[in-house]
Order: structure tokens, then C-alpha cells, then sequence
């Protein structure tokens, strides 16, 4: 009997304390980029992602030692059973951040965000710190930098001559700005930002007339037209 209670596994108070310590770290880390994007999921948001998974974690592995080692009955447990459902439960969060708008979409990366933020704290709640740090940089390059470099590549191989951008005023209807288009509309697209709507339009016939044009009405902001 006192082998089998001496191979359950267990952990100290200084490692409980650092795996946390280290799943909120890096969960807010990943909320900084969301944050400064002005997303609806931020700093807050990741950081409790993470440090609640890591805890999860840490309960569903060594929080049971003590039931384990009391040796009434023969008990068999698998350590994996509540950090499990986080996988699950995961989703739910962030199908809340998802958002649709029309024709657009938005929230997708975020909530893609908050997953992985759960599989870091996760990966530090198991002690898996090289992991957890590992995809904590590749989630920040794919947030930001990747965004940055995909957009520029994109951007020279789809065509753009046929494709401008609208910058509305906040909160305008969509439908001034399309009764001023006399061409037919191949692509709509619409997205929000703090005080505008941008709108991206995929026209059959672009001018300098009709850039002019729309830069002139009360509620547009700004055009954008790469010729």
C-alpha cells in the first residue's frame, strides 16, 4: 500500500503558484495584440482563458491526491478528465466573440485567440512550459506580423483595379452610398472600426469621376482606389 501512494503524483504550493503565474503571463500576452487592435476579447479576457485552463488542469492532474492516497477503496482516475472539457467548453466562449454583420463577419480571429489561449494554459498548468511559451510567440507573429506580411503579399496578387474602399461615418446606412453607384456591384464587403464603417466594393468600372465623386458626399470620410 505505501508504494502505490508513494507513486501518485503530486505538486508543491511554488508550483502551483508559477504554472498560473506563467498561464496568465502568457495569456496576456496574447490579449496585449487584441487589445491594442481594439477587439472585443483583450487582456482580461485571454488572461482568465488561460490562467482558468491552466487551473483545470492542475485540478483535474493533482487535485485529487489526497481521495487517491487514502487508501479506503481502490480507486482508478484519469488526470485528464476536467482539462478535457475545456476543449469543449472553449468553443462556447468563443462562438460568443464571433459577430456578423450583414455580409460580414468579424470576431473569427479572436475567437480563435481565445482557443489557443486555453491550449496555453492548458500546456502550463501541465508544466509544459517551452510549449506554452513556443505557441504563445507563433500566435503573437500570426496576429500581427503575419497579418501584416500576408496583407502586403495578398494585395499585389489579387487584382485591384476593379476594388475601392469607403470609409462611412459611424453608424451610416449603407444605402446612400449604393444608390450612387450606377455600376454593378460584384463584391460588398463591410467591416467596423472604433468611429467608421469601411466598406469594399468590387465594382465592373472604376473612374477617376466616380472616386471624386464619392470623396465629395457629407457622410464618406474617405476613398481609396489603387489604380
Amino acid at each position: 500500500m505505501h508504494l502505490a501512494i508513494s507513486v501518485i503524483p503530486t505538486l508543491g504550493d511554488l508550483e502551483v503558484l508559477g504554472r498560473l503565474a506563467v498561464a496568465a503571463a502568457l495569456g496576456a500576452a496574447i490579449g496585449i495584440e487584441r487589445e491594442i487592435r481594439d477587439r472585443e476579447a483583450g487582456i482580461r479576457t485571454h488572461l482568465l482563458v488561460a490562467l482558468g485552463s491552466a487551473l483545470f488542469t492542475i485540478i483535474s492532474a493533482y487535485g485529487f491526491h489526497e481521495f487517491l492516497a487514502s487508501g479506503d477503496a481502490v480507486v482508478r482516475a484519469d488526470p485528464t478528465r476536467i482539462a478535457a472539457q475545456i476543449v469543449t467548453g472553449i468553443g462556447f466562449l468563443g462562438a460568443g466573440a464571433i459577430i456578423r454583420e450583414g455580409l460580414s463577419v468579424r470576431g473569427l480571429t479572436t475567437a480563435g485567440s481565445l482557443w489557443v489561449s486555453a491550449a496555453i494554459g492548458m500546456a502550463a498548468g501541465a508544466g509544459w512550459y517551452w510549449a506554452a511559451i513556443v505557441t504563445t510567440v507563433l500566435t503573437i507573429f500570426a496576429l500581427w506580423p503575419l497579418r501584416l506580411i500576408a496583407y502586403r503579399i495578398i494585395a499585389r496578387i489579387k487584382p485591384e483595379d476593379h476594388r475601392i474602399l469607403v470609409e462611412l461615418k459611424d453608424a451610416h446606412p449603407l444605402g446612400p452610398l449604393l444608390g450612387e453607384l450606377n455600376e454593378d456591384i460584384r463584391l460588398l464587403e463591410i467591416s467596423e472600426e472604433l468611429d467608421r464603417r469601411i466598406v469594399t466594393l468590387e465594382l465592373t468600372h472604376i473612374d477617376e469621376g466616380l472616386v471624386a465623386h464619392l470623396s465629395d458626399l457629407d457622410y464618406v470620410i474617405a476613398v481609396r482606389w489603387r489604380r
